[in-house]
């Protein structure tokens, strides 16, 4: 990494402002060498009717940091990162607590990125098995 931890949060923090990453409060709470963490509170907010965390909100929190981790990891100065397809596997309910979504790369293409994201709640039980693939577009110069 050519930046420090502390310094790569601040950058994800700052880049949830005004976003669905802060209206969920979904915040950035680790990152290493190839791997991204980032949490969001379990609350009625986030529910479903019958009082779990809604499906939904869980593709929201693992698109959010697996387009951040592209963002950091690779040189994306000169692109925009997009998410172009995600699948999710919820394995089990939470009620309340926080959910910790931790991203590593499966493949890291100048174009095409696939990571792999696991959602575990505050006991480290799997909760959703998520695949995003993101894709590096040009900005216009």
């Amino acid at each position: 990494m050519k930046y420090t931890e502390a310094e790569i949060l601040a950058q994800c923090a700052k880049m949830c402002e005004n976003t669905l990453m802060e209206t969920l409060e979904i915040s950035f709470c680790e990152v290493g060498e190839d791997y991204l963490v980032a949490k969001m509170p379990v609350t009625p907010r986030v529910h479903q009717p019958d009082g779990v965390l809604h499906g939904g909100a869980m593709v929201a929190l693992a698109e959010s940091v697996g387009s951040a981790a592209t963002y950091i990891f690779l040189d994306t100065q000169d692109f925009f990162i997009r998410g172009i397809e995600i699948s999710a596997n919820h394995v089990k309910s939470v009620k309340e607590g926080f959910v910790y979504a931790k991203t590593e790369i499966v493949h890291r293409g100048k174009t095409t990125q696939l990571w792999n994201i696991k959602i575990r709640d505050e006991e480290d039980n799997l909760v959703s098995s998520v695949k995003l693939t993101t894709i590096a577009l040009p900005k216009s110069r």
